[in-house]
C-alpha cells in the first residue's frame, strides 16, 4: 500500500487534537469535517474515527484539555504563600491572562455555540466554572453568594470578550487588566485588595 496507510499507522490522539486545533481555530467548528482533518493529516477519516466516534467528540477533547490547562492555571495560583487577598487578586487576573493570551482557544471554550458540542462542552465548562467558584468560595473571608461569583465570573469573560482580538496577549492590556481585577475585588468585598 501507499504512504497513506504508513501514515495513518503512525497516527495518534495528540496528533489528531493538534491539527483539528488548528483547522478550528482557522475554519471554525462549523467548517472543519473529519475529512478536512484527514486531509491536513494525509491519512484516511476512517483512521480519525478509530481514535474519535465523530467530531462532536473531537471537539470536546480539544476543550476538554484548554479547561484542564485553565484549571491547573487556577490550582496552581492558590498554592502559594500569599495570603488569601493576593491569591484572590492573582485568580481573577490570571483568569484574564489566560484568555487573552490563549485567545483561540478561550473562544472553543466559551464562544463557540452549536448543538453538536454544547452538552459536550458544558460538561467541561461546568466543571471549570465549580473549580473558580469554590477557589473564590475557599479564598473570600465573606460568605460570597453564588449571584456574586458568577457576576464576578461574567465580568471577566466580557474583559476577555472585549479584548479578545485586538490585542495580541496579556500584555497589551495589562494595566486595564488590573483594574478592572480591583474593580470586580470592589463589587465583591467593598474594598479594594
Amino acid at each position: 500500500m501507499s504512504a497513506r496507510k504508513n501514515k495513518s499507522s503512525e497516527l495518534t490522539r495528540e496528533l489528531i487534537i493538534q491539527k483539528a486545533r488548528a483547522l478550528f481555530v482557522v475554519k471554525g467548528y462549523q467548517h472543519v469535517s473529519m475529512r478536512s482533518i484527514a486531509a491536513q493529516l494525509e491519512c484516511s477519516h476512517g483512521a480519525i474515527y478509530y481514535h474519535f466516534n465523530n467530531k462532536a467528540e473531537l471537539f470536546y477533547a480539544i476543550v476538554e484539555e484548554d479547561f484542564s490547562k485553565l484549571n491547573n492555571l487556577l490550582e496552581k495560583t492558590i498554592q502559594g504563600p500569599e495570603d488569601h487577598s493576593i491569591k484572590l487578586y492573582q485568580v481573577l487576573y490570571r483568569f484574564i491572562e489566560f484568555g487573552l493570551n490563549h485567545q483561540s482557544q478561550y473562544e472553543m471554550m466559551f464562544l463557540v455555540k452549536n448543538e453538536e458540542v454544547d452538552s459536550l462542552s458544558q460538561s467541561a465548562a461546568n466543571t471549570s466554572y465549580d473549580k473558580f467558584a469554590q477557589t473564590l468560595s475557599v479564598l473570600s473571608d465573606n460568605k460570597l453568594e453564588y449571584k456574586d461569583i458568577y457576576s464576578a465570573f461574567l465580568a471577566l469573560h466580557g474583559f476577555v470578550c472585549h479584548y479578545r482580538g485586538y490585542v495580541d496577549g496579556i500584555e497589551e492590556a495589562q494595566s486595564a487588566a488590573k483594574a478592572h481585577v480591583q474593580f470586580i475585588l470592589k463589587g465583591l468585598f467593598g474594598k479594594a485588595l
